[in-house]
């Protein structure tokens, strides 16, 4: 028995058509490999954008409750004031200037400032004034 000392290769001639279905295979590869790409980038993109729309909807609704919220303070400042004036109308109505004058007078003997007796002076802004000496005759 004798051995070869090289393999028997099956060897055939590359002919075009084999040339043309590697081709054809790398092809389909590439286009799968596309696909996959294109897909993961759809799903990132529409993650990213329900992100971004819930978020925009909540800041929606957080503006929404605002305004309802100030709305509502409006209305009760509004019902405040009224009351306000209602109870101001209703004070100023009951004072009697005439009685006020009458014991005034009478009863506490006060009487009309004459001619040189009022004093001017300039104050700072506030409504309240302190006495800090003898007011002359």
């Amino acid at each position: 028995m004798q051995y070869a000392t090289a393999r028997n290769l099956n060897t055939r001639p590359v002919n075009s058509f084999d040339r043309e279905y590697a081709i054809i295979k790398g092809r389909r590869k590439s286009r799968a490999v596309t696909r996959v790409k294109t897909a993961l980038f759809l799903m990132v993109t529409f993650g990213v954008l329900a992100v971004v729309i819930t978020y925009y909807l909540s800041l929606q609704a957080g503006i929404t409750n605002s305004v309802k919220v100030i709305s509502a303070k409006e209305s009760r400042l509004n019902e405040i004031r009224l009351d306000n004036d209602e109870n101001y109308s209703r004070i100023t109505s009951n004072v009697d200037l005439e009685e006020i004058r009458r014991v005034a007078i009478q009863e506490l003997g006060m009487r009309y400032a004459e001619e040189g007796q009022i004093i001017s002076f300039d104050g700072e802004g506030s409504d309240y004034v302190r006495q800090t000496g003898v007011i002359p005759d």
